[in-house]
């Protein structure tokens, strides 16, 4: 293969324009909720697609996905049938959740915790060149905030994405990849999965707000 894999924008190494898939073999459609008010659950969902359109202008990229609700797996067999029944995603009526991109926003290059380390030494002052922090590192790549729509048993409400684009390279195998990783913080009542359990001592059996956890690679298709 002879075509370019990559480009440059601003300053980072990002994939050709062109119509991306997530890879099967390398993906986390993952989840965090509290049980007991105390104790954080993970769990994922096992069965997923998604298509990337890599716009000419990053910017203008978008993002759709389906995410099929049976797949859900928590480590619990008892707590998974639940999970799928009425009380929460009731997979039978609703056999998929969707995600549909509305938007793209560039938050920059530099890790966090460099702006942090550059704010605070600015503060201290007249330190010296002992506290200049070092420059970015090459493996982090840069930061965006993905707007969209999330679909939940009929439900859709707004999600932004926090995304850390990974990098674009060619893979082993010939293979035009790019890498991500994503959260956000959505409350399921406002999808109406509204079950719970008030405890004796305060508080709820299962807690509201769920953490998405996404992680993944995706293939450019010719």
């Amino acid at each position: 293969m002879t075509d370019i894999a990559t480009r440059t924008w601003e300053g980072m190494t990002i994939p050709v324009a062109g119509t991306y898939l997530l890879d099967q073999s390398h993906k986390r459609i993952g989840f965090l909720s509290r049980h007991m008010m105390v104790s954080p659950v993970r769990g994922e969902f096992a069965e997923a697609t998604a298509q990337i359109f890599v716009a000419e202008d990053p910017l203008l990229s978008s993002v759709t996905a389906t995410i099929m609700s049976a797949s859900i797996t928590t480590g619990s067999v008892d707590r998974d049938t639940h999970l799928k029944s009425a009380d929460f995603l009731d997979v039978e009526r609703f056999p998929t959740l969707e995600y549909r991109s509305t938007g793209i926003k560039w938050q920059g290059n530099e890790d966090p915790i460099f702006q942090w380390a550059r704010l605070r030494n600015h503060r201290l002052g007249g330190r010296g060149r002992s506290h200049i922090v070092p420059p970015q590192s090459d493996g982090f790549a840069g930061r965006f905030v993905l707007t969209g729509e999330l679909v939940v048993k009929g439900i859709t409400r707004a999600v932004d994405l926090e995304v850390n684009f990974g990098g674009a390279r060619r893979d082993p195998y010939g293979q035009n990849i790019f890498g991500f990783s994503a959260t956000a913080d959505i409350n399921r009542e406002d999808y109406g999965l509204l079950w719970n359990v008030v405890l004796e001592s305060g508080g709820v059996l299962v807690g509201k707000t769920v953490q998405i956890e996404i992680a993944g690679e995706a293939i450019h298709q010719a």
